[in-house]
């Protein structure tokens, strides 16, 4: 079920991805102490894949290492062709798999 996001909901967040720099700018409007903890999905994939973040703090400290207009947005499928959605889906599959690791890095240090 999808839910508006509130400044409640968003303050619970350790890490807030978007897909797009507008929907970025939106959480940030609702929450702007998130900023530290934003990205678009495509930032957070380079900066660990690229630029070897290992956590949140690194992801924060690494931002600056970003090009204004090399991290691309998701497209929204909606409305377009199958192969859209599934080119699509393929990116998100693509972009979230450093980002899962290194949560799981993340996890498992915590729990020690």
């Amino acid at each position: 079920m999808a839910r508006q996001l509130t400044p409640k909901i968003a303050s619970g967040s350790d890490l807030v991805l978007t897909m797009t720099k507008a929907h970025r700018d939106t959480v940030l409007g609702v929450a702007p102490r998130l900023l530290h903890r934003t990205f678009t999905l495509t930032e957070a994939a380079r900066l660990v894949s690229e630029f070897n973040a290992r956590d949140i703090g690194d992801l924060v400290a690494l931002r600056p290492q970003l090009v204004a207009g090399e991290s691309p947005d998701i497209a929204d499928p909606i409305g377009q062709s199958a192969d859209v959605f599934a080119a699509v889906g393929s990116q998100i599959s693509d972009q979230i798999q450093p980002i899962l690791e290194l949560c799981r890095r993340v996890s498992v240090r915590g729990a020690d």
